[in-house]
């Protein structure tokens, strides 16, 4: 029993001065060390007290009306820039109410002659991310976009 206690104890040293075991570990005040991707929460929860009210079914209808006449509008749009009938400049100085939650780059990318590489050189000249809305450009970007677009 002796030879086997001094044995145990030199490997629960060895185990011990190698650091703290996983559990200590994790408990440690490390920069990463936040809530795990499960218990992040994105949008409001039950519990906050900012839950969005509940939409009666003639209001989510409406959206959804609204939301349909909208792509209906920038499908339009987008086919009257491939075929030269709406210039990207006009569209950009006074965009209509339908466009302006439009992302800049895919109104450029319908616009013939402007691929996706084109584009993202383009926006990155201008300063502008590729998820910037028609209507969240501010006056210089959109003079400067207007003006290289003119090129």
């Amino acid at each position: 029993m002796r030879v086997d206690s001094p044995a145990m104890t030199t490997a629960t040293r060895t185990t011990s001065s190698t650091g703290p075991s996983a559990p200590e570990r994790s408990l440690g005040a490390t920069p990463g060390n936040g809530p795990s991707a499960p218990e992040r929460s994105l949008g409001a929860t039950p519990g906050n007290g900012s839950t969005t009210p509940e939409r009666s079914l003639n209001q989510r209808m409406d959206a959804l009306a609204r939301a349909n006449q909208i792509r209906i509008q920038r499908a339009q749009l987008k086919r009257d820039l491939k075929a030269g009938r709406r210039s990207i400049q006009s569209l950009l100085l006074e965009p209509p109410e339908y466009v302006e939650t439009a992302k800049v780059f895919d109104m450029l990318l319908a616009v013939p002659k402007y691929g996706r590489v084109k584009v993202n050189k383009i926006l990155a000249h201008c300063r502008i991310a590729p998820s910037k809305t028609i209507g969240g450009l501010s006056e210089r970007q959109r003079s400067e976009l207007v003006s290289l677009l003119h090129h």
